[in-house]
C-alpha cells in the first residue's frame, strides 16, 4: 500500500495548447482516478508540457506543473522527454491531452506496485474498429497497432534511469520503439485485463483541433453515411426477378 508522503505517480501530458476542453477532461479524469485510489495531494503530480505555446493549467485538486517549452512539433516526443526529466513519481503514466484515465486505473496499478511495467487494456472503440487495445492473442503484445502508451504504467527508474528517457524521437514509430525497449529491459512485467483508459475520449470536445488521424476517421464516417452501400438483390434458386 501507498505510504503517506510518497510521490507515487507522475502523469506525463504533452499538448499543443489547441485542445483546452479535451485537456480539462484529461486532467479531470486524473483527479477522479486519484480520489478513487485514496491518494493524498502529495502522492500524484501532473506535468503539462505546452509545445511551443504558453498555456495555463486546468483547475485540479492535485498539483499540476506546467512547462512552456520551445516548439518541438514532433508528436510530443521531445516534450515527453523533457517532462520525464522533471518527474518525481515512482511511476510514470503517459496521458495525451485527448485521452482519459478510467476512475479505477490508479487503484489497479497500486495492486501491482512491485512490477516495473504494467500493461492494461484501454477502450478504443471511439477511434478504431476494435473495442480494446491490446488484443491478447497469439501475436507479440508489443507490435504495430496493438499497444498504446495509455496502456502502460511504468517505473520511472526503468524509463529514465536505465533506458535514458524518451528515445528515438525522430523516428515515425518512436512510441513503438520505446515501448519495445521498456518491455525488453523491464525486470518484471504484469499484464492485466482491466480497462484503465479511454482512447480519443476528448476528440469531439475541440472541433477545430482534430489530429490528422481523427480527421481521416471522421471523413470516413461522413463518407459512409453520405454513400450508404446499396443492397444487392439476389434471386432465390429457381425464381426469376421481374
Amino acid at each position: 500500500m501507498a505510504m503517506d508522503g510518497d510521490m507515487l505517480f507522475s502523469i506525463i501530458t504533452p499538448t499543443a495548447g489547441n485542445r483546452p476542453n479535451a485537456l480539462r477532461n484529461a486532467v479531470a479524469s486524473v483527479e477522479r482516478a486519484a480520489r478513487f485510489a485514496g491518494l493524498a495531494c502529495n502522492q500524484l503530480e501532473i506535468l503539462l508540457g505546452f509545445d511551443g505555446v504558453r498555456g495555463a493549467a486546468p483547475d485540479c485538486a492535485y498539483p499540476v506543473r506546467t512547462f512552456s517549452l520551445p516548439g518541438d512539433r514532433n508528436r510530443g516526443c521531445g516534450v515527453r522527454d523533457t517532462l520525464l526529466k522533471f518527474s518525481g513519481g515512482e511511476k510514470v503514466i503517459f496521458l495525451d491531452d485527448d485521452n482519459e484515465l478510467k476512475p479505477c486505473s490508479l487503484s489497479r496499478y497500486l495492486r501491482h506496485r512491485d512490477a516495473e511495467m504494467v500493461i492494461g487494456r484501454i477502450d478504443a472503440q471511439l477511434a478504431l474498429d476494435q473495442p480494446w487495445l491490446p488484443a491478447f492473442d497469439d501475436g507479440p503484445l508489443v507490435r504495430p497497432g496493438n499497444l498504446d502508451l495509455l496502456c502502460l504504467c511504468l517505473s520511472r527508474s526503468l524509463v529514465v534511469d536505465r533506458c535514458g528517457g524518451w528515445r528515438h524521437g525522430s523516428a515515425p514509430d518512436s512510441c513503438l520503439r520505446n515501448m519495445a525497449e521498456w518491455r525488453r529491459r523491464a525486470r518484471s512485467v504484469t499484464v492485466i485485463e482491466e480497462v484503465v483508459g479511454i482512447f480519443d475520449a476528448g476528440r469531439s470536445l475541440d472541433r477545430a483541433a482534430l489530429s490528422s488521424r481523427q480527421e481521416a476517421l471522421l471523413d470516413g464516417l461522413v463518407s459512409g453515411r453520405a454513400f450508404p452501400a446499396r443492397p444487392v438483390l439476389r434471386s432465390a434458386p429457381g425464381l426469376a426477378l421481374a
